[in-house]
């Protein structure tokens, strides 16, 4: 076995390293998509009592909503930037935090509904 990797490595460098690049995007990848889907399959990780630390995506993936929907809830036509926190969002429009986390909340509510 290691007579093999050792040609491989010898006469083809480029095609041995293209090869490990390739294994190890895919396991990087594989990982991640595993961990996505053992967090997302936990019930107590649905319908989360929202924090200002939550961003648009992490609400709508809680509460089964599309990230536009949430956008709507909030009075907003498109996101300024990715990865909008709830507190970000709420400073831009000048209310407080908790008046905007009780709003949202009210709305997903009756939208689930």
């Amino acid at each position: 076995m290691k007579s093999r990797l050792g040609h491989l490595w010898a006469h083809h460098k480029f095609l041995f390293l293209s090869f490990a690049l390739a294994l190890a995007v895919t396991l990087f990848f594989a990982i991640r998509t595993t961990v996505f889907f053992v967090y997302w399959s936990d019930p107590s990780h649905r319908n989360q009592p929202l924090e200002p630390w939550m961003t648009l995506g992490y609400v709508a993936t809680s509460y089964d909503v599309q990230p536009e929907q949430v956008l709507a809830l909030l009075g907003m036509s498109e996101a300024p930037r990715k990865r909008l926190t709830l507190k970000w969002i709420a400073t831009r429009k000048g209310v407080p935090v908790e008046t905007l986390i009780t709003d949202l909340t009210r709305q997903l509510e009756t939208f689930n509904d």
